[in-house]
């Protein structure tokens, strides 16, 4: 019997219990929902020799940039490739086997690539394309993530069972790419869609952030308190985007209350998590609140995960965990940890050479109050930060400790030019750079006061 996914590509399965799981894996993977794992278990019990269900819990379990899940995801191939040669496989699924073959070879961007291949080839299954937008956002790839989907985007339609989730991934690399107007318009309408689209959700909170309506951004989250109820831990991520927002209008106690009941409710230790935590704190401690004990539980948690060596996003944001926690060794382990893997082969070894090495020695810089080497650090790492992964809003953390350092470092001519480049990308003024810039310019008049030959004291 020929089985059919939702899309209507060919799978490679034993029965229809097996497509169905799978057709529910799909639909929670694309609504980053909490039960995802749980329908491709399902699909697995159902059809054990499923090599496409195999390949992509593989990869799953290396988005999760986790250490201990490398070998979860290599045990993952040899089944997947023995099921393709004993009872053969699509052209499509064969393509995410080879896909996660070449993740755990050290090449997640060659893994995009035969994705986006196979999606150019199946261009209706929004597997691949969410599959494919999932790895080009950990490499930093905005330009691939739009492209991939605009590539195949005449093929979707509202008839389509995934079109307002795809739609929400449009928004998003359109976000990252710039088109601030287009991206708000498309995030609306994927939701209408999709109302449990997160993703897209989140992406409209983006432009509110990158475009400095702070106040509309508030009322857009809290507007629909249930479109995110349903997900795994990128619900953090959704209430972190809310607390940047109330961090913006200056109401401290709300973002303090928003880390501690909802980003940090759970104490989880997963990168993505621990980074909301530290980027946020951080935020809070340039802005001069006290934030309290609460460095002490990310510091814990990151200090088991400073050789994990997986993510170079994860391991910046681990640093600035141990370093204002206190974990001297933990920091120096996972300098050492960067140095190991730039002298390396691979994607992660060209991040950690170009950016991820540099990056952290700023860090630590800035922490120890060298802020002029800490600026020379952190700008140098700048030029290529994007390829750590994550989004312009994640890696702002970066962007504001390179202005501060410069800043109490007296370049204030240097900082300056960083915060109109900011503001360049950004396309509106939020708080921080409004506050910075007024300041650079007191900095920058008393210069000029200072170096007036008409002031100086002459002699009799």
């Amino acid at each position: 019997m020929r089985l059919l996914d939702q899309f209507g590509y060919e799978l490679t399965a034993q029965n229809m219990e097996c497509v169905s799981a799978w057709n529910a894996t799909i639909t929670a993977f694309l609504a980053h929902a909490k039960d995802t794992p749980i329908h491709l278990e399902k699909a697995l019990q159902a059809d054990p020799d499923f090599a496409l269900g195999h390949a992509a819990r593989g990869l799953f379990c290396l988005l999760l940039g986790r250490r201990e899940l490398l070998a979860t995801a290599s045990d993952c191939l040899p089944i997947a490739r023995a099921s393709v040669k004993a009872r053969g496989a699509s052209e499509r699924e064969q393509a995410v086997v080879r896909a996660l073959s070449a993740w755990l070879d050290g090449w997640p961007s060659e893994s995009a690539e035969i994705l986006d291949a196979a999606l150019r080839k199946h261009p209706r299954d929004a597997f691949l394309l969410k599959l494919v937008h999932a790895i080009r956002f950990v490499l930093g790839d905005a330009t691939g993530m739009r492209s991939s989907i605009e590539t195949v985007l005449p093929e979707y339609d509202p008839t389509h069972p995934s079109y307002g989730y795809v739609l929400g991934c449009r928004a998003f690399s359109l976000e990252e790419t710039g088109d601030y107007r287009e991206a708000e318009a498309i995030g609306r309408e994927g939701l209408e869609h999709a109302p449990d689209d997160a993703w897209g959700l989140h992406a409209v909170a983006h432009v509110h952030d990158m475009t400095g309506r702070m106040e509309e951004g508030i009322g857009w989250l809290e507007s629909q308190p249930n479109g995110w109820s349903h997900c795994n831990n990128f619900g953090y991520h959704v209430w972190w985007h809310l607390a940047l927002m109330y961090l913006d209008r200056g109401d401290v106690s709300r973002v303090l209350s928003l880390y501690d009941e909802e980003i940090r409710r759970d104490k989880t230790d997963d990168y993505r998590d621990i980074s909301n935590g530290v980027s946020l704190l951080v935020r809070l401690e340039l802005e001069g609140v006290n934030v309290g004990d609460r460095w002490e539980e990310l510091a814990l948690l990151s200090d088991k995960r400073a050789e994990d060596g997986c993510n170079v996003f994860a391991d910046l944001h681990y640093m600035m965990a141990l370093l204002n926690g206190g974990r001297k060794l933990g920091a120096e382990r996972l300098m050492k940890s960067l140095h190991r893997t730039a002298s390396g082969e691979g994607d992660l070894a060209r991040i950690s050479n170009t950016s991820g090495e540099t990056a952290a020695l700023g860090l630590e810089q800035f922490r120890l109050g060298n802020y002029g080497s800490a600026f020379v650090n952190l700008r140098k790492a700048r030029k290529n930060l994007n390829t750590i992964g994550g989004s312009h809003a994640q890696r702002d953390v970066f962007e504001r400790l390179t202005i501060d350092a410069g800043i109490r470092a007296g370049l204030a001519g240097d900082a300056r030019s960083l915060l109109e480049e900011r503001l360049k990308l950004r396309g509106g003024l939020d708080h921080y750079a409004e506050q910075r810039f007024e300041l650079c310019g007191k900095m920058l008049r008393a210069e000029e006061i200072m170096g007036d030959q008409r002031l100086r004291a002459t002699s009799g």
